[in-house]
């Protein structure tokens, strides 16, 4: 990692923030790619690649939990960091900076419920069916009737 002009230089896969630790600020890319990882047991899953103009963090200025991902840099990539004091002198500045951070917000909830009822058909599609009821001619279907 670099500092040359604004911002700081992240080499290739080399780790911006780090899902788990507490945040408090959140960031803008500059200029390169980042990916947005989550860690599970089974391993990692790429969430999202994100390029120059995206941000994120930015549940960090809003309440204070830990980081629900780790990004990484995919390649050289230069991350502007934003502190909440920062953030919300800019938004007194201009209004519309919450505006367009609210919409990008409900953007990304929209693509991850668009992507939870993909998985929820594709889980209903492979589930195995459930078994036939048991019919009365069989002598299990009723009580008394054995």
């Amino acid at each position: 990692m670099s500092m040359d002009g604004l911002g700081k230089v992240y080499g290739d896969r080399q780790v911006v923030i780090r899902q788990g630790e507490t945040g408090d600020c959140m960031f803008a890319i500059q200029a390169g790619r980042v990916e947005v990882v989550r860690e599970a047991e089974g391993g990692d899953f790429r969430v999202a690649v994100l390029q120059e103009g995206d941000i994120f963090g930015e549940m960090a200025i809003f309440e204070k939990e830990v980081r629900s991902a780790t990004v990484r840099a995919l390649g050289e990539a230069r991350v502007l960091t934003i502190d909440k004091k920062t953030f919300l002198r800019r938004v007194q500045q201009d209004p519309s900076l919450a505006f367009n951070l609210a919409r990008m917000m409900c953007t990304r909830i929209r693509r991850l419920n668009a992507e939870l009822d993909t998985l929820r058909k594709e889980s209903v599609a492979r589930a195995p069916a459930p078994p036939a009821p048991l019919s009365a001619e069989s002598g299990m279907g009723a009580v008394g009737k054995w």
